[in-house]
């Protein structure tokens, strides 16, 4: 049986990425299945220079890998706004929260309004969030925006070792903080 072209075509994909250290493992495994476009959108990296070090980086890796990428706005300041009162939060508490469905709100409607397949994120890589929320939140954004939701933790198997030795071996800047300043303290 003669496959068409269409059978052949990949899925489209749209990534959100936090950072390259993440974003590289996590890409090399999805660009196996999909056509794969990263959006790194992260209003809550602080400060402005943090922010363009991993901007920097995720660049230099698109380039190098030949990814498609989409950068979303940085606002700060309205990141700010939406956690008021929340800044003593602990990590993974109601700050992060916020943190997860802002930019997993904003992957959803871009893929949505792009005409992806599908949205997921490399928040779920990290030891530090919580997966199983971040995968509730993309679903229930999945039905909002009517764009499927890979729903991968991809610390499993493995995935954030994986992606700690992949990063080493590309000599790529690793964060020690999750991004926001209150994170770094």
């Amino acid at each position: 049986m003669f496959m068409s072209e269409q059978d052949l075509k990949k899925p489209k994909l749209l990534l959100h990425i936090c950072c390259i250290s993440c974003g590289a493992y996590v890409s090399q495994v999805l660009n196996k299945d999909f056509e794969l476009t990263l959006f790194f959108y992260n209003p809550s990296i602080y400060p402005k220079s943090e922010y363009e070090k991993r901007l920097k980086t995720v660049n230099e890796i698109a380039k190098k890998e030949n990814l498609n990428i989409i950068f979303g706005e940085y606002d700060h300041e309205k990141w700010l706004d939406k956690i008021k009162g929340l800044e003593n939060e602990p990590e993974r508490g109601a700050r992060c929260k916020i943190c997860y469905i802002d930019r997993l709100q904003k992957s959803a409607e871009y893929a949505s309004n792009n005409g992806f397949d599908y949205f997921t994120t490399t928040l779920t890589i990290s030891p530090h969030k919580d997966a199983k929320l971040i995968l509730e939140f993309g679903n229930e954004l999945s039905k909002q925006y009517n764009v499927k939701f890979l729903e991968e933790d991809f610390k499993k198997k493995d995935g954030f070792k994986k992606s700690v030795k992949l990063s080493y071996e590309l000599n790529l800047y690793r964060q020690d903080y999750c991004g926001c300043e209150f994170s770094k303290k």
